[in-house]
């Protein structure tokens, strides 16, 4: 008997549908054979299938079983073929009634434990909102996972805990309860901060510089000697940028969902990402890549923040995998089989020392380093990549008169709380700037959108003039330098860039 179901597959973030089709026949050798392009995660589901059928108390065909995932020509990984497989032996063999799934309007996707379980499966997301393209589609996916789908209107999502509760629930005896349906508006507004940026004790550029960074997203380079705060001042960015809306929330949950990233039981992301990967990572780890290109941390920052902690101290040929995504946003991975393509939109945090050592410059301390290992030192981070940054602030020692345990806090320290309203004020207005644009802050900004947008006094302009002809600045430069004093102005609520707007972006444009 010939048994037809309905899964998916995924490319990158993007979806294509698969027929399951599951052949018992009554002669032939007994025999249990996938084809279909199956990797071995997928080959390996005839040992899963088989004994979580047997452990559910179901009898296992002694027959020829054929499982084609069709179409033939597409590869398939992983282990989400588990449960509609299953599900077509079972049917196949007339232990379950045909009659009692819509093969056209139901999806089962899911990975077996070997006692009939269903364990936590990635991409259940991309499954729901394939699904919702369907008419009254019906989604058959691991308990664990399935609030993922909750998130996408017009589908049923029914949690399985185990196959054979599915099979009663197919049979009519008792129901699984569909999970309702969760607009990601509900808790989108309930992020949690970090710590308060006022415990960051002086380094009020530095601080500034944050600020600028997340009202319009862009990149920042510190560095100062050890022990200054640059870490906690990274640290401390994810708890000034204005909540996830409802696109952005479903966007950055595509990428971890994909990833398998998400927790037991969580419907969707709810925080900005902040990532900070250590410095022995690995090219395809930082961009993504693999046999089957799954994200690396920079699509994991997406809409988020990435913190590059002791820069230099990154492989430099990694480093400059980071250009394409610093410019465009996206990362295309190329494979000879084919290519994906992730989102990689993150705002850029890097900290870095001023020499191997750390004490170049500093007034009491001896730096030990020779000229020689100095250059190779700053060597590391190429032009390009420098010049893709769009703020450098210098972050000196504190002293000690600031750092006294009995030194009262200053009422005029700027707080967390005190920012996150100055970003979102700001980040309102680009919105309302960007209103028919695919952009949501100023970093975005492609240099059309910046001659018609950022309108400059000719004062500021002069400025700006005579600061490129002096440094010999890129275009690329020249054009970041407006999008800084863009946000700034935006921070001040100013429809004009002014010559104090622009002068203190140059103040950001320090050579390391």
């Amino acid at each position: 008997m010939l048994i037809k179901l309905r899964s998916i597959a995924t490319i990158g973030l993007d979806t294509v549908p698969i027929d399951i089709e599951v052949d018992v026949a009554t002669n032939g050798f007994p025999g249990f054979t996938i084809v279909g392009l199956a990797s071995k995660a997928v080959e390996e589901a005839r040992e899963r299938v088989k004994t979580a059928i047997i452990n559910s108390g179901f009898e296992f065909p002694n027959k020829k079983i054929t499982v084609n995932l069709a179409p033939a020509d597409l590869p398939k990984d992983g282990a989400a073929y588990d449960l509609p497989i299953a599900m077509g032996v079972l049917m196949a063999s007339d232990q379950i009634e045909a009659s009692s799934i819509q093969p056209k309007h139901c999806f089962f996707y899911g990975e077996l434990s070997l006692d009939g379980s269903l364990r936590p499966t990635r991409g259940i997301l991309l499954l729901g909102l394939f699904a919702h393209k369907e008419t009254k589609a019906t989604i058959f996916v691991p308990a664990p996972s399935a609030r993922e789908a909750t998130v996408v209107s017009g589908i049923v999502v029914i949690p399985v805990t185990t196959l054979k509760e599915l099979i009663i629930h197919l049979s009519g005896t008792e129901t699984i309860v569909p999970l309702a349906y969760t607009p990601v508006e509900i808790t989108t507004s309930s992020c949690v901060t970090g710590f308060d940026i006022a415990e960051v004790s002086g380094q009020e550029q530095a601080k500034r510089a944050l600020l600028i960074a997340a009202a319009g997203g862009h990149n920042l380079l510190m560095w100062g000697p050890p022990g200054t705060g640059k870490t906690m001042l990274a640290r401390t960015l994810p708890s000034i940028l204005p909540p996830l809306a409802p696109d952005e929330a479903l966007e950055v949950t595509r990428i971890y969902s994909i990833s398998g990233l998400l927790s037991p039981g969580e419907a969707f992301v709810r925080e900005r990402p902040f990532r900070s990967p250590h410095h022995g990572i690995s090219a395809a780890g930082l961009i993504g890549g693999g046999s089957n290109p799954l994200p690396g941390e920079v699509s994991l920052a997406h809409l988020g923040v990435l913190f590059l902690d002791e820069m230099p101290e990154f492989p430099r040929s990694i480093l400059e995998g980071l250009r394409q995504p610093m410019e465009d946003g996206v990362v295309e991975i190329v494979r000879v089989a084919g290519h994906v393509k992730y989102p990689a939109s993150f705002t850029l945090v890097a900290a870095i020392n001023p020499c191997p050592c750390g004490y170049l410059g500093h007034p009491k301390i001896e730096c030990k380093c020779s000229p020689k290992q100095i250059a190779k030192y700053k060597h590391r981070i190429s032009g390009p990549i420098l010049d893709r940054i769009d703020l450098c602030v210098s972050v000196s020692g504190i002293s000690l008169d600031k750092l006294a345990v009995n030194q009262p806090n200053d009422p005029n320290a700027l707080t967390t709380k005190q920012a996150k309203e100055q970003v979102m004020a700001a980040r309102n207005i680009q919105t309302n700037r960007f209103t028919d644009l695919p952009l949501y802050t100023n970093s975005q900004m492609h240099n059309k959108e910046v001659k018609k947008l950022c309108h400059l006094t000719p004062e500021a302009e002069m400025i700006l003039r005579l600061a490129a002809d002096k440094f010999d600045f890129s275009a690329r430069s020249y054009f970041r330098l407006i999008k800084v004093a863009r946000t700034i102005a935006d921070l001040e609520a100013s429809e004009l860039i002014t010559p104090a707007h622009m002068g203190e972006a140059l103040q950001y444009k320090q050579v390391i």
